[in-house]
């Protein structure tokens, strides 16, 4: 199954008025795992951008006056996401309206709202009367989130795409992977629900994979890019 986690950054709030996307991110997942591949660009909206928005972006008319307009880039984008693929979006609603209003303006056909799937209301759901902001999540499920300084649609949905995965159950916020100092070589150590260390095994586990399965994974790893998940989490 493919779904295309997504992020949209505009010059305002309402397209009906005049406010344009400046800028799309895009992360491709396949069954709940990220591929690699991704989507980003910047947009010239072809208008001024307002003062607040290049405070939420930092994108301003200087760095933006020679980038692509959404109709140079409209195909490459639909190309992307493709026909079927699920969009997995924070406030779907508001990406998605402003999605299908430059769509429609180039000449391409709208999306169906169906296509979406609105990580806002699946977090509603799972915490009622819970901050569920995209930083809120973030913090919730601890996934780092210190380089998102500004507002910015290809990290923006990186994240997001961790976020999705913990909303769906595939993360599980009790346990972090992480490189950890012990008797001089680094490892992995798991925190329980209280935010305590577990101990350590007194002996390794031994191996279920043969030597040819491991070298098979890390050539369809190696294949998948430097994105791929399971480096995130890798101890040389």
């Amino acid at each position: 199954m493919r779904e295309i986690v997504l992020d949209t950054e505009t010059t305002g709030f309402d397209p009906t008025t005049g406010d344009r996307i400046v800028e799309i991110g895009a992360v491709e997942l396949f069954n709940h795992l990220p591929t690699g591949k991704t989507f980003h660009v910047y947009i010239n909206p072809e208008r001024e951008m307002p003062k607040e928005a290049f405070e939420v972006h930092g994108l301003g008319d200087d760095f933006l006056r020679d980038k692509p307009k959404f109709a140079e880039i409209a195909g490459d984008f639909v190309e992307f996401i493709g026909a079927d693929a699920k969009l997995v979006i924070h406030n779907a609603q508001f990406d998605m309206k402003f999605l299908n209003a430059e769509l429609t303006k180039v000449g391409h056909p709208s999306m169906p709202y169906s296509r979406a799937v609105d990580t806002l209301e699946l977090a509603r759901k799972k915490f009622p009367g819970a901050q569920n902001s995209l930083d809120a999540l973030c913090r919730r499920f601890r996934i780092d989130n210190s380089n998102r300084t500004l507002h910015g649609a290809l990290l923006d949905s990186e994240l997001l795409a961790e976020v999705y995965l913990a909303l769906r159950g595939g993360r599980q916020p009790g346990l972090v992977l992480e490189a950890v100092a012990a008797n001089g070589q680094t490892g992995a150590t798991a925190q329980g629900r209280d935010g305590n260390p577990r101990g350590a095994r007194p002996r390794e586990l031994a191996p279920r994979i043969t030597e040819s399965e491991a070298e098979s994974h890390a050539a369809f790893v190696e294949k998948l890019g430097d994105k791929a998940v399971w480096l995130r989490y890798r101890v040389d």
